[in-house]
C-alpha cells in the first residue's frame, strides 16, 4: 500500500516561504505515479495546486501560484517537494499530496486513491 505523510507546514508572515515535503513509502515508486498537491482552504471546497507526471518531469500549477511555487521530485528518497515562495493570505489552507493509480490530478483529486494527513499552511501577519 501506498502511505504518503506530508510536512514543512507552519505559520509565515505574507512574502515568506516554505518548503512542503511529501514522503512516500509501502512499496511507493515515485516515477511510476504522478503526484498532486492540493489544499482547502477554511470553508472552501478542495483544489489543485501543482501536479508533476509520472515518469516525465511535465509539471502544473494552479494560475494564483504561477511563479510563486515549484514543484519537484527526488527519486532516491520518494520525495515529492513544493516550495512555496512569496506567500500570500490566501495561499493559507491544509495542502495535502495524493496519488493514485497512476495517479490523476484533474478534478481537484478526486481519482486520487491515495492522501497523506495535510499539514496546515497560515500565512498571516
Amino acid at each position: 500500500q501506498v502511505q504518503l505523510v506530508e510536512s514543512g507546514g507552519g505559520l509565515v508572515q505574507p512574502g515568506g516561504s516554505l518548503r512542503l515535503s511529501c514522503a512516500a513509502s509501502g512499496g511507493f515508486i515515485l516515477d511510476y505515479h504522478t503526484i498532486g498537491w492540493f489544499r482547502q482552504a477554511p470553508g472552501k471546497e478542495r483544489e489543485g495546486v501543482s501536479c508533476i507526471q509520472r515518469g516525465e518531469d511535465a509539471t502544473s500549477y494552479e494560475d494564483s501560484v504561477k511563479g510563486r511555487f515549484t514543484i519537484s521530485r527526488d527519486r532516491v528518497k520518494n520525495t515529492v517537494y513544493l516550495q512555496m515562495d512569496n506567500l500570500r493570505p490566501d495561499d493559507t489552507g491544509v495542502y495535502y499530496c495524493a496519488t493514485g493509480e497512476p495517479g490523476d490530478c484533474s478534478d481537484h483529486g478526486r481519482r486520487m486513491k491515495y492522501w497523506g494527513q495535510g499539514t496546515q499552511v497560515t500565512v498571516s501577519s
